[in-house]
């Protein structure tokens, strides 16, 4: 396979950040909700604020229409309270009229002083359905729409979604001058794509076999040539890390102590996506994993069974899934966003057992600029097997 084109190949080292779980989906088994992991300001903040202290680069505050808090002003919220972390704010393409959107997102980015990130949403709003093509190309024009009042003293824009035009007297810009907060973008179609090839900076995948993965990075980098343009590569994937890995896999059996085939349906269709190319995918990976659910050692397929969306978990000891992750890195993996159950404990674990011996750093808006974080952390040496 022709070599990969990277945005950021020549930064050593990866974005690695943890999951807020605003989506009520934080519980210590799968299938039975517990109280006290329910999503609210005081244990979601409480999640977030403690991978900030433990050193996370960025951290996903997802949205949902079924269930939890609003993501935009949680992040608001809590932006105030960090120290270093970036926080990847989610934003549903549709929702909120685009000039007040950039508006929003301006003045959260002051907030942070230029560590917001945000992932690009292209779901069906509620009540509504659109073709895959039509709801990327809303999101298209939403971000055109952005880019011009970041930039510009005014917006003048045509389309199929909005006509606006709109001179700013005292334009809110963002508080990064060049172009704005990274974007980052999860998507499969052709028109989604093509989308990300054109107007984004990181492609988020969720987890599949190495030569799978592949593929979406090889076709994403030539959609992006098409454009002039290279993307950074990111990978949304759940994690059980234990001393051993016997140990680890018997977490794993655990946390889905409580699914059976009918509770793990109706987990995974309460989701707007439910129906998706992407969860598609996952649910064929499923089929094609092992009895035990491996897809290939450490990537675990089971956990999908009682979710949508992002459907495996690294599972193994220390050193199985450092040299994971490693190898991730070497196919030009630039971004991890893990995640575990529950949240605070397993953010905690990682923190301890694999964060210091992977150099982690954020992903740079362009490759002269680096953002304004504490310098990336020393390599060290990984365990011993």
């Amino acid at each position: 396979m022709p070599p990969i084109k990277i945005r950021s190949r020549h930064l050593e080292g990866a974005e690695v950040a943890w999951f807020a779980p605003l989506c009520n989906g934080d519980d210590e088994f799968l299938g039975y909700h517990d109280q006290r992991y329910k999503s609210d300001w005081s244990n979601t903040s409480n999640v977030l604020l403690t991978a900030d202290r433990l050193g996370y680069r960025n951290i996903l505050c997802p949205s949902s229409y079924q269930v939890g808090q609003d993501t935009m002003t949680f992040a608001a919220a809590v932006a105030p309270l960090t120290a270093n972390i970036n926080i990847l704010t989610a934003i549903r393409c549709g929702e909120v009229h685009p000039p007040m959107l950039g508006r929003a997102i301006a003045t959260l980015d002051h907030i942070l002083k230029g560590r917001l990130t945000i992932n690009i949403i292209s779901s069906d709003l509620p009540g509504t359905k659109l073709a895959s093509a039509q709801r990327y190309q809303r999101s298209r024009e939403v971000i055109e729409i952005l880019k011009q009042g970041w930039t510009q003293d005014h917006i003048d824009f045509k389309g199929e979604f909005y006509n606006i035009q709109l001179d700013n007297t005292k334009p809110v810009k963002t508080y990064q001058q060049n172009g704005g907060p990274l974007l980052y973008f999860g998507g499969y179609s052709p028109p989604a794509v093509d989308l990300c090839a054109e107007h984004c900076d990181v492609y988020l995948m969720w987890p599949e076999t190495e030569e799978r993965l592949l593929e979406l990075m090889k076709n994403m980098s030539d959609k992006a040539a098409e454009y002039n343009r290279t993307v950074d590569f990111g990978l949304r994937i759940h994690v059980i890390v234990r001393e051993t890995e016997e140990e680890a896999r018997a977490a794993a059996a655990q946390l889905m102590s409580y699914v059976d085939d009918e509770s793990g349906k109706q987990i995974r269709e309460r989701a707007l996506d439910a129906h998706s190319y992407g969860v598609s995918r996952q649910t064929e990976m499923r089929k094609l994993a092992s009895d035990d659910g491996f897809a290939e050692p450490h990537l675990w397929t089971e956990i999908g069974k009682a979710r949508s969306g992002c459907g495996a978990a690294l599972v193994g000891n220390p050193q199985q899934i450092i040299k994971k992750i490693n190898r991730y890195m070497e196919m030009g993996i630039r971004a991890f966003i893990f995640s575990g159950y529950p949240h605070d404990s397993e953010c905690k674990r990682f923190a301890n057992l694999v964060l210091p011996h992977i150099k982690t750093l954020s992903l740079p808006k362009s490759q002269n600029r680096i953002p304004p974080n504490p310098p990336p952390t020393p390599l060290a040496t990984a365990p011993r097997e």
